[in-house]
């Protein structure tokens, strides 16, 4: 069946976070950078991971390390590193049971010849108790909850270099399953491949299974992303239901990476899944992350029959856009991009957490009831969180963040269930008439009434703007985004640093040059309305020994102004 669900906006003045009372909230609490365990790496990583029945182990995959990390989390305040298991090949997931780690291994020569195995681990001695051949290269990994098999999403992935990038491209990918003991060990003899070719309207003879997930029922729902499709298998391998994920109309989007933060198109995308988790043992929740046509930069509900029972819409991105988190550099691709998706009950309440993959955020939801989940937060991730693990017992919701950056490095974060305030975020446009979407925050200055005025940088240089902040409350709140503009249009050729008061109602702004980019050094007099009233170039004497950059603070004392120049 073919599921279409139209979504749009109606009215941004009623869209707001929720409060943030005295209750109980997730709040971070440590982090933990891969690198720790794998000092002598130029590049690590810490995707898909999972904890031992204890709760006191964290087990993640390493690919660019090409290694399974372990991390005590006895203290989880302070994570400590325990040392890796290098599998000879790239781990890509890892599910565990008991103290048992049981990882997919890729090991393919070559996008026509995929191979891999299954491998276990000992998490106490960290030494290999299993191995099981693969019909070619793993992706995902999931458990049974009754720990009696296991299934791996053998996804034989495609080469986006060939045939524009697009399914089919042979050898198809299946989805593999293998018993486990009594102990937890797997049974290489009871190893069964499911097919899933030939059910979906793309590219039917190419699946490429991505993402699975096991229900009390021992039931398998699988999602196909390039695919746009979702199968259920049960555990013997036989197809029980699948349907397409649908497509979504969605109004109020980003779409052009032009530098400014624009929401007025409409777009018309197919999901494309990525993870997926049951919620109960009929219905399932899929992060829409896209791939070759879509991702509806959103997550849903479906039964396993195929029915849509919720979809957020634009409502997830509008949220992470009030937070400052919107990625403009994926506006004309898939947005905030959801890739992951996990759930858990944490005192009594049913919660599903959606990652956001290029907008480094969680969005926590109360599924309560699952046609009307309520965001109850949004938390701060680590650069592209990328898998999830939940541990209620001890109140602990771990995020892997994969992205290795010069500055930050790839990490594990660490959040806790508890009671108190939220302490994220700190800055907020929600509440505004119109949606406004903010970020690369530079220069501020407070005004006499305790406001701040703040400027962005050249990031969004095609919308240079002022926000005015009331940091009376808490988040502190964008009010009004007042737009830099030059005879009516808005300002170019800008890289707002500084901005100081002008003692008139309007401001003065530094801004910071690039020759290599004519971008002028300049003092810019701006109005209360934004407009460009008057301009101060760099004096000759300064511009005589320019590097590279130029202006950045400034403040305004009695008829001076005072300038900091890098």
């Amino acid at each position: 069946m073919t599921v279409r669900t139209l979504l749009i906006t109606s009215s941004l003045t009623c869209f707001a976070l929720p409060a943030y009372a005295q209750d109980m909230n997730f709040n971070r609490i440590a982090s933990f950078q891969v690198a720790d365990n794998l000092p002598e790496a130029q590049e690590t990583s810490a995707e898909i991971i999972a904890a031992t029945a204890d709760g006191m182990t964290l087990v993640y995959t390493d690919s660019p390390g090409a290694s399974i990390g372990f991390i005590d989390i006895t203290d989880p305040t302070n994570p400590a590193p325990l040392g890796v298991f290098m599998p000879e090949g790239e781990p890509t997931s890892v599910a565990v049971i008991g103290n048992y780690a049981l990882a997919g291994v890729n090991t393919s020569a070559s996008y026509t010849e995929p191979s891999g195995f299954l491998v276990e681990i000992d998490v106490t001695t960290q030494q290999e108790v299993g191995r099981c051949d693969l019909p070619g290269q793993p992706d995902s990994v999931g458990i049974a909850p009754d720990g009696s098999f296991l299934a791996v999403a053998i996804e034989n992935e495609r080469d986006e270099d060939l045939g524009d990038g697009r399914v089919g491209q042979l050898p198809a990918g299946s989805v593999f399953m293998v018993d486990l003991t009594a102990e937890g060990l797997i049974d290489c003899d009871t190893a069964r491949v499911a097919d899933v070719t030939g059910l979906a309207d793309i590219a039917p003879e190419d699946p490429e299974p991505e993402f699975v997930s096991i229900n009390a029922e021992n039931e398998v729902v699988v999602t196909l992303q390039e695919n746009n499709h979702i199968v259920v298998l049960s555990s013997a391998g036989e197809v029980l239901s699948h349907f397409s994920a649908g497509e979504v109309t969605l109004d109020g989007v980003d779409t052009i990476e032009e530098g400014a933060l624009v929401f007025d198109q409409t777009i018309t995308v197919p999901r494309e899944p990525d993870s997926v988790t049951w919620i109960d043992n009929t219905h399932f929740a899929i992060a829409n992350e896209g791939d070759m046509d879509g991702g509806s930069r959103g997550w849903t509900i479906f039964s396993q029959d195929g029915d849509v029972v919720y979809d957020s819409g634009v409502s997830f991105e509008q949220a992470i856009i009030s937070l400052g988190h919107y990625p403009e550099e994926r506006s004309g691709n898939k947005g905030v991009e959801p890739e992951s998706v996990t759930f858990d009950v944490f005192g009594g309440t049913p919660y599903v957490f959606v990652g956001a993959e290029r907008s480094s955020i969680v969005g926590v939801y109360d599924i309560t009831d699952p046609a009307a989940p309520e965001l109850t937060q949004l938390l701060p991730s680590g650069i592209r969180p990328e898998g999830f693990v939940t541990i209620p017992e001890r109140n602990l919701l771990v995020s892997a963040n994969e992205v290795d950056d010069a500055g930050a490095r790839a990490h594990v974060m660490l959040f806790e269930y508890q009671e108190a305030a939220a302490t994220y975020p700190h800055l907020t446009s929600a509440g505004m008439d119109e949606l406004t979407g903010w970020g690369a925050i530079s220069g501020q200055v407070m005004a006499d009434d305790g406001t701040i005025y703040a400027v962005s940088d050249s990031f969004y240089g095609m919308q240079p703007t002022i926000f005015q902040i009331d940091v009376s409350e808490t988040p502190a709140k964008i009010v009004d985004a007042i737009r830099v503009t030059r005879e009516g249009q808005p300002a170019q050729l800008m890289d707002m640093e500084g901005i100081a008061l002008d003692g008139d109602g309007g401001f003065w702004i530094a801004s910071e040059g690039r020759s290599d980019r004519l971008v002028p050094h300049a003092i810019y007099r701006v109005g209360a309305d934004g407009a460009i009233e008057d301009y101060i170039a760099l004096p000759n004497e300064l511009l005589a020994v320019e590097r590279r950059f130029g202006f950045e603070g400034i403040t305004h004392v009695d008829d001076m102004l005072y300038i900091a120049v890098q």
